[in-house]
């Protein structure tokens, strides 16, 4: 396993130390800990992606893995976020649901001999995502307010429509760039996403 795929399993790992700092917010400045944790791992996801092109280290399991990883590690963010009150479950739904249909298709994708890597607009809305969780997290813990907060709290709530723009607008394009892998014909080349 190269550089780039152990950063990807690290990200992976690093989700239950996440989780598990929110679950017990009498640690102290658990939401700032556990926005550490989360800003570490969303790191180590341009790092891995960064390494992987320069020294030509790209890999099949690498165009798996790396998105699998940040949908897991977003998603259990924006699950979490729905318990403090500072995202819709909506919003949330909405978001996931997105993935499961990206997880859909790469599955028929596969069956036909086809990696579907991540593309630029779905790269754009995961860092959108991941800025508005760490935004949110900030914000998490309701004992601390001041004017910082407040800012935060406005930019968090205003990243995540347009994470939900993104989010939207990057099915779209997904399908229709993609819309040859429901078809019956076998299309052995790699698409993006």
């Amino acid at each position: 396993m190269n550089l780039p795929n152990k950063l990807t399993m690290l990200r992976v790992f690093m989700i239950p130390v996440f989780v598990l700092l929110l679950m017990f917010p009498q640690i102290p400045f658990y939401n700032f800990i556990a926005l550490a944790v989360f800003a570490i791992a969303s790191f180590t996801d341009f790092l891995d992606g960064h390494i992987a092109r320069k020294y030509n280290l790209v890999t099949t399991f690498g165009k798996f893995m790396d998105p699998l990883a940040d949908k897991i590690l977003v998603c259990t963010a924006l699950i979490l976020l729905i318990e403090f009150g500072k995202i819709p479950a909506v919003v949330v739904a909405i978001i996931m649901a997105r993935d499961f249909v990206i997880s859909g298709f790469r599955l028929i994708a596969s069956d036909k001999g086809v990696v579907i890597a991540a593309g630029m607009l779905g790269k754009i809305k995961t860092v959108v995502q991941m800025i508005m969780c760490m935004l949110l997290l900030f914000t998490a813990d309701d004992d601390y307010d001041g004017l910082l907060f407040e800012i935060a709290d406005v930019l968090g709530q205003l990243a995540m429509w347009f994470a939900l723009f993104l989010t939207i607008a990057s099915l779209v394009v997904y399908i229709w760039d993609n819309r040859e892998v429901l078809t019956d014909k076998n299309v052995n080349s790699e698409k993006h996403e």
